[in-house]
Formats: structure tokens, C-alpha cells, sequence
């Protein structure tokens, strides 16, 4: 009889399977016998700290996968989105007061400060003077208190001034 090069292949796998596979078969345990073996021997077995579960398994002689210790934490992201930000507030454009350091008003009725404007006038409506321009602009409006050179006044004294034509008496 002749052989072939499969032939001698598919001898040598049965042969293996044969001679590795006999005595895992007559060493493997049923699940019944190492419970059994589980509740004669559980305080010792116990104190290993293997879990039944885990005992009965490896008894049986299949493998036990290792359980971590501490749960990993998950991997980071390697992109992350930029948090939305809040839209900007259109009602009101206002930009912070005092952007320009205004010289000292110079001359009766200019006052440096809203506040000193506001006591010499009580009763009267405060304007921010632009004093090139010679317009004034009142609280709220863009201008108001920004221009480079300007004083806060009482709207009854600003003689020679004029109203911003884009703006409306409050």
C-alpha cells in the first residue's frame, strides 16, 4: 500500500489526538464530583479565596479566566467636543463703562463721574457729552460713557451739544 502525503497527515492528527486526548479525558471530573469535593473541603478552599464557581471549573480542568482586582477605568477619549457655550446676549450691547481713561472735564456743568453728574442734577437727565463731537448720548445707548474725550452733564446744560440722531430720549 502506498501512502500519500495527506494520508500520512490525517495518521499523525489521529495519532496526537489519541495520545494527548486520553488522559485529559480520564482526569476530567463531572460537575457533581467537585461539588462534592467543594463541600467536603469549602473552609480551606474558601480561605484561598476562590469562589465555588471559580473552584468547579478549574477542578474540572477547563481554564479559569483571571478576574481582575480593581475594575480598570476606561480608556480617555482621544477627542472630546468642546463644551457648548452659552449664545452672547444680543439685547443689550453695551461695552464695559470707562473704556478710554477720559481727561478731567474742564468747565462748568462736566463732571468725570455719572454719579457727581447725577448730584449736581437730580431731577434732571444725565448725558454723556462727546466734547469734539459735541453730541451727547444717553444712558444704555452704545456711547455713552466711551468716547475718547467726553464728561457726563446735565442734558439742561448742554448748551451747543445735540442729541445722537440714532438715539431716543429714555
Amino acid at each position: 500500500m502506498k501512502w500519500t502525503g495527506i494520508g500520512v497527515a490525517c495518521a499523525a492528527a489521529l495519532v496526537g489526538i489519541v495520545v494527548c486526548g486520553a488522559p485529559a479525558s480520564a482526569q476530567q471530573k463531572t460537575a457533581k464530583q467537585c461539588s462534592e469535593e467543594w463541600k467536603a473541603n469549602k473552609a480551606s478552599i474558601q480561605a484561598s479565596g476562590k469562589t465555588k464557581k471559580a473552584f468547579v471549573t478549574e477542578c474540572r480542568g477547563q481554564t479559569v479566566a483571571a478576574a481582575p482586582a480593581q475594575p480598570q477605568p476606561a480608556p480617555a477619549p482621544r477627542y472630546t467636543r468642546p463644551a457648548p457655550q452659552a449664545a452672547p446676549d444680543r439685547t443689550v450691547n453695551v461695552r464695559p463703562r470707562e473704556t478710554y481713561p477720559s481727561p478731567a472735564p474742564t468747565g462748568a456743568g462736566k463732571f468725570s463721574s455719572e454719579i457727581a453728574a447725577k448730584a449736581h442734577c437730580p431731577n434732571d437727565t444725565v448725558v454723556w457729552a462727546n466734547l469734539e463731537s459735541k453730541i451727547y448720548h444717553f444712558n444704555g445707548t452704545r456711547d455713552y460713557g466711551r468716547t475718547k474725550r467726553g464728561a457726563y452733564m446735565c442734558e439742561r446744560e448742554t448748551y451747543g451739544f445735540r442729541a445722537a440722531k440714532n438715539e431716543k430720549h429714555p
